[in-house]
């Protein structure tokens, strides 16, 4: 008999919860088996702000799923985002302890241990230690055990996010009697499906564009350097469509899928499009040069607030690979472009392809295909994504479980 577990990926987004059902046979490969979606109540900025809405949503997406598939879940990878999303970087070094000059693991433990100990503000919890290669006498390495040295340093990227807010998207997974294996930031989700190690080893920058968050992660010599999450997405486009043009929000919104161009390409400023589509009172023209700059003008600087974000890590001649777009906003056409411009490189719309085909290997779904992949991969690890030292995440989320 084949030992199977079954996990799932979820994602409770700002426009809808995703739940992808996934088999793992013998610890060694995963099956996409079960999918299940459910327009999102409850959540603004990737924050849940009415948590018996976004219980009830999240769900009937987890029920949709099992059912499809027709088995239970034995646990869940629940991907991580919005406002509170915070993180800052950390250093550490000591001197080689070793009478050779050898570098040992201890070593390494002492020099992680003392990066990782700065503390939090009052009701913060990491999210991710996100380590950085570490560099020996200077020289960038990944794994110094064993090379001859003075002195070790070591890098880190903390991600923490509010206890409350981590502890709700919690406990609407406990809430339907599953237990929740770890959290990972969506941006680090992603990452590991639209792209490769080897582009991560190169240097790659993922965004993913969501409807009330833009996340991002950058890698450089195949590890993290920073993650984070703006709250600006593709809703901000809709809602400055309807001030600009002067129409209802449901009216932009269509505007936006039938018309948006996240570089303007209309020259006559005289071309006009109908507001509806459909001919009735209250139909109208409006001007698709004012449409394509609009959203033109928000795209940009969605992308130069994540550059910003970035600061000095940020560097055309370490991103070999470029910017990967991905997530439900990578579908407005030319925002590939657009990125390219801002950032001065390279710019693709990843898929899904070496996970998944047909619908599933559209950008929308790479988040919750990437939390699959972290539960292959790391199964019964402390943190899937050092694989090395426990976040503590729920040791120190234990006493709200109590008090909630």
């Amino acid at each position: 008999m084949q030992k199977t577990k079954i996990i799932a990926g979820i994602e409770i987004g700002t426009g809808k919860v995703s739940v992808l059902l996934g088999e793992i046979i013998e610890g060694k490969s995963l099956n996409i088996i079960g999918m299940g979606q459910c327009s999102s109540k409850g959540v603004v900025k990737g924050d849940i702000v009415d948590f018996h809405e976004a219980n009830d949503c999240t769900h009937a997406a987890i029920l949709a799923a099992e059912n499809q598939a027709g088995v239970k879940i034995d646990g869940v990878y629940l991907a991580m985002s919005g406002t509170h999303i915070e993180g800052f970087a950390s250093e550490a070094s000591v001197n080689v302890t070793g009478a050779d000059g050898m570098v040992t693991r201890g070593d390494l433990l002492q020099v992680c241990d003392v990066a990782q100990s700065r503390e939090l503000p009052e009701n913060r919890t990491v999210i991710h230690h996100l380590r950085r290669p570490y560099r020996l006498d200077g020289r960038c390495l990944n794994t110094p055990v064993g090379m001859e040295g003075e002195k070790l340093e070591v890098s880190y990227w903390t991600s923490h996010g509010d206890a409350r807010k981590i502890s709700d998207a919690i406990h609407i997974i406990n809430g339907f009697n599953l237990h929740v294996d770890d959290i990972i930031l969506s941006a680090l989700a992603s990452s590991s499906t639209v792209t490769t190690p080897e582009e991560r080893k190169s240097g790659v920058l993922v965004i993913d564009l969501g409807r009330g968050t833009t996340d991002y992660a950058l890698y450089n010599e195949g590890r993290c350097m920073i993650a984070g999450a703006l709250p600006i997405g593709g809703d901000h486009i809709s809602n400055d469509l309807s001030i600009g043009l002067r129409v209802r929000l449901k009216q932009a919104e269509s505007l936006k899928l039938r018309f948006g161009s996240a570089v303007n390409e209309s020259k006559d400023k005289s071309e006009k499009v109908w507001l509806n589509n459909d001919l009735e009172i209250g139909d109208r023209p409006v001007p698709l040069w004012s449409i394509e700059k609009i959203v033109e003008l928000r795209a940009t600087e969605t992308f130069e607030v994540v550059k910003k974000r970035l600061g000095k890590l940020y560097s055309n001649d370490k991103l070999g690979a470029g910017i990967v777009l991905c997530g439900g906003g990578s579908n407005l056409p030319n925002v590939d472009r657009c990125a390219a411009k801002v950032f001065g490189t390279q710019a693709r719309i990843g898929d899904n392809r070496s996970m998944a085909s047909g619908e599933l290997r559209d950008g929308q779904f790479s988040t919750p295909l990437g939390l699959l992949h972290y539960g292959l991969r790391y199964q019964g690890s402390r943190d899937v994504v050092n694989n090395e030292q426990g976040s503590g995440l729920f040791g120190k989320l234990k006493g709200l479980f109590q008090k909630g």
